[in-house]
């Protein structure tokens, strides 16, 4: 009775390691998962983080510079021919140009949206497969494209200003608006960077989705 008491106490003992042995390992599985989606979270905040604060940097600064960009310069204009010329000062700004104003307006409307979208990302946690995350991707692709539009129209119409169009009659200005014509190419240049940054967000996002 006795050999047979300590055989069952001695089972009983072993159950008892067994199952905290088990809880013990269970504990760590936990915990390993939650560090590692910790670590999926930080990592996908990070490339969510950077890129926003990138594209908005840039489309802001480009929506200043040709939003400040002005030059008058006094340049002769021959009224008669048997008159000398007149000299008359003349301005060039960004509103007095349609594509100018598209631009503006594009890369503010970038800029405003990257700033609510890393807000948003920050309080989603950077998961693109939730249904704010899916419309944020959505929306990053529709500024990536607003932007590419913005500049293509403006880079058409500075090509012209810079060069003109002999079959229109249209002269190129750039020789005498210079200071005008430098400042909008910086800013069509800060502005291809910022919709750079929209498209590897977009690329980010896809990549992701992919994976889930």
């Amino acid at each position: 009775m006795e050999s047979q008491g300590k055989t069952m106490i001695n089972d009983i003992g072993g159950f008892e390691g067994l199952e905290s042995t088990n809880v013990d390992d269970h504990e760590k599985e936990v915990t390993r998962v939650d560090n590692n989606k910790m670590r999926t979270t930080r990592t996908i905040l990070l490339s969510e983080f950077v890129p926003r604060v990138l594209a908005f940097a840039l489309t802001f600064s480009a929506a200043v510079i040709l939003g400040v960009n002005k030059q008058t310069k006094v340049v002769p204009v021959k009224v008669f021919d048997t008159l000398p010329p007149l000299s008359v000062p003349v301005s060039a700004k960004w509103h007095y140009l349609s594509a100018f104003m598209y631009f503006v307006v594009a890369n503010a409307i970038a800029c405003s949206y990257a700033v609510l979208s890393l807000v948003l990302s920050l309080e989603n946690g950077g998961g693109s497969n939730s249904s704010s995350g899916l419309i944020i991707t959505v929306v990053d692709v529709v500024m990536t494209g607003l932007l590419f539009s913005a500049n293509g129209a403006a880079a058409s119409v500075g090509l012209i200003g810079y060069e003109g169009n002999s079959h229109v009659q249209w002269r190129k200005v750039c020789n005498v608006f210079h200071k005008f014509c430098v400042q909008g190419a910086a800013a069509l240049v800060i502005s291809l960077l910022g919709a750079v940054a929209f498209l590897l967000l977009v690329v980010l996002s896809v990549k992701r989705l992919h994976k889930n």
